[in-house]
């Protein structure tokens, strides 16, 4: 047995015995609520709340796991010359869904709304499952169902992350955010292992319908999800109520916030220099990972080794170091995690070409410290921003923020690599233009912490 193997184990051993004591915790354990308030600051009443929370997310994130090696597979049968049409052509079925997502917002209570969405996905799934059994054309429906799978991928965790901010206030987000996050990444683990184990056996296209019935769970985990108390003096009640509120306004508004509001605006650049160095180290990650491991199957596993380490670190840092972070650090620490490694990452990357440094494990530790902060850290950080806004913003902007706009860096990125690759550029020269960028990603980083605690000093005291 590997070292990979064994951190694997360790992995589920010790955040299946956290998920076990926050169940008997649920049910009013005291000695198991004492056990797990020392691994996340939770009060007695936000327990159940809390554990939701992470059921929810694996569920949503388990059913899109399933899918991605199914897609990628489907995507490799399309051929790589159309991935760019294919990336074009999921940029714009999000620019045309967001309105309608955002008129089902604007006429129904969260509850209803967020069923009607999964339930759409779900009867989606069911129909591919459908066209796959009756042969429709397998190239067409693969390039469909990439185009589909990567509206959904977006989509799927930006509700999950509006309904969180809604229901928490934005202390109660600061303390339990994070071990939120952990029922994601034992999701997304749980998810890739499904299809892995059982695609021989049960095939592909039967997995869809596994997909499909864990986001009906995650529509049940919507509908029933526990009242929290978000402010000092509110009910139950007065929460159940203002829950079933209709959100309202218009279905361009999401859209149209980045007009009014430079925090939104500030939050959207944020998603654009994100996206674009993600792009440089993809980019880069083809190159490096090509010259230095020569066949197929080395290639898959470095990558999935590197993957794995990802996914622990960051599950063990949710759990364990996210809420302590951002109370001891602050939120400027922690939203600025994923630019601080960037500008120290890509410089060290430039600096191989100069031989102070072994470019492949420079790539592997940068890339792998990269990923794991922003699981860890930044991207918890990144939806505490959204909880001081407007209850229609967090729903409309911050959806349209993270499909449209995410994608659009994605978009944005692609090209600009390719332009500068035109102009003579090497992998390491682009690398020391990335840190300039990176430099701008932390300063936005910082204003944006600034911005949230001037906003959130403003609202009420949490309960």
């Amino acid at each position: 047995m590997n070292a990979i193997a064994i951190l694997q184990i360790a992995f589920g051993v010790i955040l299946g015995f956290v998920g076990l004591v926050g169940v008997a915790a649920a049910t009013g354990n005291e000695a198991a609520l004492r056990w797990l308030h020392g691994v996340v600051d939770v009060k007695p009443n936000e327990v159940r709340a809390m554990l939701a929370g992470c059921l929810y997310f694996f569920c949503a994130l388990a059913s899109y796991f399933i899918l991605r090696p199914i897609r990628d597979a489907m995507a490799v049968a399309s051929g790589a010359r159309n991935l760019p049409y294919l990336f074009a052509a999921t940029l714009i079925s999000m620019l045309v869904f967001h309105p309608i997502y955002s008129s089902l917002v604007g006429r129904f209570p969260v509850r209803k709304f967020v069923g009607f969405t999964y339930g759409f996905f779900a009867a989606c799934l069911i129909g591919f499952f459908v066209a796959r059994h009756a042969g429709v054309n397998e190239i067409w429906t693969g390039r469909v169902f990439f185009i589909w799978t990567s509206v959904f991928a977006l989509y799927n965790t930006s509700i999950f992350w509006s309904v969180m901010v809604d229901a928490f206030h934005q202390t109660q987000a600061k303390r339990l955010f994070g071990f939120i996050a952990v029922g994601g990444t034992i999701g997304s683990v749980s998810g890739t292992a499904i299809t892995a184990l059982f695609v021989k056996t049960v095939g592909n296209t039967n997995l869809l319908l596994v997909s499909a019935a864990l986001l009906m769970v995650a529509a049940f985990m919507v509908s029933t999800f526990p009242v929290v108390p978000r402010v000092e003096g509110e009910s139950a009640s007065s929460v159940s109520r203002d829950r079933d509120k209709i959100v309202g306004g218009s279905m361009w508004s999401g859209i149209l916030s980045l007009t009014r509001s430079w925090y939104i605006l500030g939050i959207a650049g944020f998603l654009l220099l994100y996206t674009s160095g993600s792009t440089v180290l993809y980019s880069a990650q083809t190159d490096i990972i090509g010259k230095f491991y020569t066949t197929r199957d080395a290639q898959t596993a470095v990558l999935a080794n590197m993957e794995l380490i990802v996914q622990i670190v960051a599950g063990l840092g949710q759990a364990f170091i996210t809420a302590r972070a951002i109370r001891t650090l602050g939120l400027s620490f922690t939203l600025s995690a994923v630019p601080i490694v960037s500008v120290l990452g890509f410089a060290a990357l430039g600096a191989t070409s100069w031989g102070v440094l072994p470019l492949l494990w420079t790539f592997l530790v940068f890339n792998t410290l990269r990923r794991a902060s922003d699981f860890m850290l930044s991207n918890p950080s990144r939806k505490i921003l959204f909880t001081v806004l407007s209850r229609e913003d967090k729903y409309k902007s911050s959806s349209f923020l993270e499909t449209s706009i995410y994608r659009l860096g994605d978009q944005l990125a692609v090209w600009g690599y390719a332009g500068l690759v035109s102009l003579g550029l090497v992998m390491t020269s682009i690398a020391w233009v990335s840190v300039p960028v990176s430099l701008l990603f932390l300063a936005l980083s910082l204003w944006l912490a600034h911005r949230q605690r001037q906003l959130a000093s403003a609202q009420p005291a949490s309960a």
